[in-house]
């Protein structure tokens, strides 16, 4: 008789073969999982407590189809109804789950995974940046197909105020903290005495207010000659800024337009990973 254990009492090929996606079959699901799973991520998009009768027309359905998925989503706590209410949320153990899923992310591993395409995308390289202990640090560079002529490599320390990347960060960390790396570094912002880089802080707000309004940062042929970039910011599930994206290019084919494609892809990838990261829009950052 045909065993599926093999001679060292491990599972066959073939049978490891069944829980592996497939690319040749399309997996089968449990229909009633998928339809009840649509009650939650209505409650995840609204953000607020739901009536019966709204949250059934969200996830698309009758409100007397969607009263028994939420009475067995009650017991296992994923959702939770106020008694005075009678509104639905989101309960303790979906919580749980989300904070085990915010603990398993690691922002600059997950941005990695889209520098390939976005710099396929856009035909420019892409830096990935986060804040070390001496301001805006590259972690992660990608090439494009004509690579840039610049000495950037992973470890660079970005200028504070003149590099797309180092705007980002100065738009949306604390004051504190951008006041604080001006005292002890100077330097970082053209090798200017402390008073002097203090008014050139004092002087940047406008141009602060506007990166913080587009979520979006440019300079054009500075530092760099010759070189054009945008950077867009990565929030986290707090709103606090994790890391930063730069697209750089040549100033002959790298467009500095507010609303180029070059900006679009930039802002909607950086938009992606803050999203993965559990940021949701309108929140603080």
């Amino acid at each position: 008789m045909t065993s599926g254990i093999g001679a060292a009492g491990n599972p066959s090929e073939e049978d490891e073969d069944a829980g592996r996606p497939s690319a040749k079959r399309a997996q089968r699901g449990i229909q009633s999982i998928e339809v009840g799973g649509q009650l939650l991520l209505a409650l995840g998009r609204s953000g607020v407590p739901m009536l019966l009768k709204d949250l059934a027309q969200q996830a698309g359905m009758p409100a007397a189809k969607a009263h028994p998925y939420l009475v067995s989503f009650g017991k296992l706590g994923f959702i939770e109804q106020d008694p005075a209410t009678g509104r639905y949320q989101l309960g303790s153990q979906a919580l749980q789950l989300g904070l085990v899923c915010l603990q398993q992310l690691n922002p600059v591993r997950l941005a990695v995974r889209e520098m390939p395409l976005l710099s396929s995308r856009i035909g420019h390289s892409i830096a990935l940046a986060v804040w070390g202990s001496h301001g805006p640090t590259i972690v992660h560079v990608e090439e494009a197909v004509y690579p840039l002529h610049v000495n950037l490599r992973t470890g660079s320390v970005m200028s504070l105020l003149n590099t797309a990347t180092g705007l980002v960060f100065a738009a949306f960390l604390p004051p504190s903290i951008i006041e604080a790396m001006i005292r002890a570094e100077p330097d970082r912002i053209g090798g200017l005495s402390v008073a002097e880089a203090r008014q050139t802080w004092r002087n940047m707000e406008p141009t602060l207010d506007e990166i913080r309004r587009r979520r979006l940062a440019r300079v054009t042929g500075t530092p760099i000659p010759g070189i054009n970039a945008f950077c867009a910011p990565v929030f986290d599930h707090t709103g606090k800024i994790v890391l930063a994206i730069t697209a750089m290019g040549p100033t002959g084919t790298f467009s500095t337009d507010w609303d180029s494609p070059i900006a679009t892809t930039v802002s909607e990838v950086a938009d992606h990973v803050s999203e993965r990261l559990g940021h949701r829009n309108g929140c603080a950052g």
